[in-house]
């Protein structure tokens, strides 16, 4: 017979304490996000020039544990131009520059097939050779819907990359080159699957959705985000529409909606000129704490400081956001 250990309320409180001091004591692992990276028409001709597009918030991204932004581009020679209104392709020489801030990218967006699969699929063998991981798209299904591991100080993160914005054309599909695209059930099924079978600790989806140039999340971005975190996602991040959408908590998790432009031009001076960097502190248990940076784009779309422009920050346990001015 098992015995019944019975503790006075003093005791308790001891060693729930004791337990909140052991998880705080976990370790930590600091992970950036970045928005909207394109490096075709104005960043581009910049980079031709020798100009280092990232290099304003150089500590930031290589102060974390882990960089990854989103690649909103093709960088390939080949390929045929897609009909649509936008087509993106950057030249190989921005490469060694992405490599230098960034560990990983994520291609679920809606420009990496902007030149077809035979364009992606060669961005997929400069981005290996180059040793600069990449998430969120690949030579067919498999590989577009495998998720990203990040190892860190004992610490499995797990990153799904999906889009939703149209062209549909640009999926992947069995044997065909794409972009993992944002069924529900088969973002969910990979959730899990991040558990299970890649044994995270935590699961982060990195989303390409909502409308653009809208200032706010729209029905689908909320309802969807937390669908994931009921299904088991610890924090959702959002990309695609040019500009910032606010953050909010859901049941303790932190859903960034849209972190706006990063590396962007062709956009006049207000909201779409300015995009957030997203520092996350994590251990096992889940977020810790994080804040944000607000990254304001030149005319050629290059990011630099915007001095007493605040954006959000907060900590585990929270339920109010607050907004504070960079350091």
């Amino acid at each position: 017979m098992k015995s019944v250990l019975k503790y006075s309320l003093p005791f308790a409180i001891l060693f729930a304490s004791s337990l909140s001091a052991a998880e705080n004591d976990l370790p930590t692992v600091c992970l950036v996000f970045a928005g909207d990276i394109m490096l075709d028409d104005g960043p581009g001709k910049e980079v031709a020039k020798g100009v280092d597009p990232f290099l304003d918030f150089a500590s930031t991204l290589t102060d974390a544990d882990f960089t990854i932004g989103n690649l909103e581009c093709v960088i390939a020679r080949s390929g045929t131009k897609v009909e649509k209104p936008y087509n993106f392709r950057a030249d190989t020489r921005c490469i060694p520059l992405l490599l230098r801030y960034f560990d990983a990218v994520c291609v679920a967006n809606n420009h990496s097939g902007d030149f077809g699969p035979e364009a992606l699929v060669e961005q997929c063998q400069h981005l290996e050779q180059a040793n600069l991981r990449y998430f969120g798209g690949g030579r067919n299904l498999a590989e577009a819907h495998r998720p990203l591991i990040i190892e860190a100080h004992g610490l499995r993160i797990a990153v799904l990359g999906y889009n939703e914005f149209k062209p549909r054309a640009f999926e992947a599909g069995e044997s065909r080159a794409g972009v993992a695209w944002s069924e529900d059930e088969h973002v969910l099924r990979d959730i899990q699957l991040a558990r299970t079978q890649y044994k995270a600790d935590l699961v982060i989806p990195f989303m390409h959705w909502g409308y653009e140039v809208q200032p706010e999340p729209n029905d689908r971005q909320r309802d969807f985000s937390r669908v994931m975190i009921d299904a088991g996602a610890d924090v959702v991040v959002g990309g695609h529409p040019h500009i910032t959408q606010g953050a909010e908590y859901y049941k303790g998790h932190l859903i960034v909606y849209s972190l706006g432009n990063f590396v962007f031009d062709s956009f006049d001076e207000g909201p779409c000129r300015s995009g957030w960097l997203l520092r996350l502190t994590l251990n096992k248990q889940g977020l810790v704490e994080w804040d944000t940076r607000v990254a304001h784009a030149d005319e050629q779309g290059i990011p630099h400081p915007l001095p007493g422009a605040k954006s959000p920050r907060g900590q585990a346990g929270e339920s109010v956001i607050e907004m504070h001015a960079a350091d």
